[in-house]
């Protein structure tokens, strides 16, 4: 491929230009009228305009993906993560029109795609499931018939769309008077979300952690596992914080995690990068979850501590390269890695989405410390698409320095303008619970409905009136008195990692 055409927007697509330019490969990159302006835009060697602002106007057009491939005489896609990432239609589309997709072929985007399917090859590959139905329950299934399979399955259930993902459409029903509610709104979700209304029931399992394993495949039948990744910190089945390795995997688990999600890929001849995900029960069983046919959003955390570019090896993969790693390299981790997703967000007003422009934009650096970033101080956050603004991962030699390494970044990362979540991590990353690695994939819910003061106390606005107020009083001493005398209050700014 000498010239590939990045299928995304933001931090993901900004990751995929600098990788081709490591590769020596052209970029062009496709932007709606929000992002004519960004920066994956600015960075790419050329850029086409594929349509409105609206998602459904543009970054999720496949007709005008494969036109401004054409048009820009792109000889690859790349689809990164979310949109039309794994979208069976996309990859046919590409291999109609004579394009590399940088991912795994469409049939096999299909089957992993459902939930039900993937369940199925799963259970036939060997590996344990979570207890539910194998079937799809269409719209069109009687009340009857959805009550019976819930009791088949075990209370608690989870009611999940087959289409799901992002931890949409998805309702617990704890007894048969609450299904019938949950399979109602799970399915209104559903078809909002995916445009599909089917949907299944997997028997709850209480406190589960949620662990990942990535895979890489060729073309020639070789599928290499890498250490595994902990994605429990969640909001709402959404990941905030991943981590590699996870603090609950023994060597032992690992070797049976790794082998199993190894296995499931070859079994469905898998190419390219993927996620295999599992929950781990209270006692220490895994049980197959999904398929991702996709890069992971989390997928830095496993580079660094792998070693491994994982976009480098999806392009080299696509374009028919064989796997040379040392398989042991990919599965003895080297330190350990935590990402903490900023998103434009504001924790104080329960998450919600803080769209607006960004006035001040400074990342951390340092030692073991990494930031992949889709905006700039000046950029725009939109309000048609996911609000996630950088990544943030801070790798050490040990999960201690990684933490503190964290700690420090999130000291010094500054953005203003926008909410965002930083001061939620800056009081996760203070709890005893997270620094003893007790969490489960359901525990922040908790936490945050019981401590929501307690852990946004200090908001980015704030922290930005403290910066302000420093300022002024520290201008107001220093007139007053021995300009080199040290002064409390400009210590205090930055301390908070603020600029005035």
């Amino acid at each position: 491929m000498q010239k590939i055409l990045i299928a995304n927007r933001g931090e993901i697509a900004v990751r995929i230009v600098r990788a081709c330019r490591d590769m020596g490969i052209a970029s062009v990159a496709v932007y709606s009228d929000s992002d004519r302006s960004a920066l994956h835009v600015r960075l790419a060697d050329e850029a086409v305009a594929i349509g409105a602002s609206p998602a459904a106007d543009s970054y999720l057009r496949v007709d005008r993906i494969i036109d401004a491939a054409r048009a820009s005489g792109a000889d690859g896609v790349h689809p990164g993560y979310g949109f039309l990432a794994e979208n069976a239609q996309l990859a046919a589309a590409c291999s109609d029109s004579g394009l590399t997709f940088i991912g795994p072929p469409a049939d096999v985007i299909a089957l992993m795609g459902s939930k039900t399917e993937a369940r199925r090859v799963a259970r036939e590959a060997g590996l344990p499931l979570v207890p539910g139905t194998l079937q799809a329950l269409s719209p069109g299934t009687d009340d009857a018939e959805c009550l019976r399979l819930a009791a088949e399955t075990g209370y608690p259930v989870m009611v999940k769309a087959v289409a799901g993902g992002g931890g949409k459409g998805m309702r617990l029903a704890t007894d048969p008077d609450a299904l019938l509610g949950a399979v109602r709104l799970a399915r209104s979700e559903a078809e909002s979300s995916f445009g599909d209304g089917d949907i299944y029931f997997e028997r709850w399992i209480p406190r589960p952690r949620h662990v990942e394993v990535q895979v890489l495949g060729d073309r020639y039948g070789t599928v290499l596992p890498c250490v595994e990744r902990e994605c429990s910190v969640q909001r709402r089945h959404q990941k905030l914080l991943e981590e590699t390795p996870s603090m609950a995997v023994s060597p032992e688990v690992r070797r049976q995690l790794t082998h199993a999600a190894a296995s499931l890929a070859a079994s469905v001849g898998y190419t390219n990068a993927g996620t295999v995900e599992f929950l781990l029960d209270e006692d220490g069983r895994f049980y197959f979850l999904e398929m991702n046919t996709r890069l992971q959003v989390e997928h830095p955390v496993t580079e660094m501590v792998t070693g491994v570019d994982l976009v480098e090896w999806q392009i080299r993969l696509a374009r028919g390269e064989r796997l040379t790693m040392d398989p042991e390299v990919l599965l003895t981790p080297r330190g350990h890695a935590i990402e903490c997703r900023v998103y434009a967000e504001d924790p104080d007003a329960g998450f919600l989405p803080s769209p607006g422009r960004i006035e001040a934009f400074d990342v951390p650096h340092g030692a073991g410390i990494r930031d992949d970033s889709g905006v700039e101080a000046g950029a725009q956050i939109p309000i048609h698409y996911d609000s996630l603004i950088s990544k943030l991962i801070a790798w050490g030699a040990d999960r201690e320095q990684a933490l503190a390494r964290m700690r420090r970044a999130l000291r010094e990362y500054t953005v203003t303008g926008v909410r965002t979540t930083v001061p939620f991590f800056r009081w996760l990353l203070e709890q005893p619970t997270f620094v003893a690695g007790r969490v489960h994939a359901g525990g922040l819910d908790e936490v945050l409905h019981d401590r929501r003061e307690e852990a946004f106390a200090a908001r980015d606005s704030s922290l930005e009136e403290v910066a302000l107020i420093a300022a002024a009083l520290d201008l107001a001493m220093r007139a007053h008195a021995d300009r080199d005398a040290p002064s409390a209050w400009a210590g205090l700014a930055r301390r908070e990692g603020l600029r005035a």
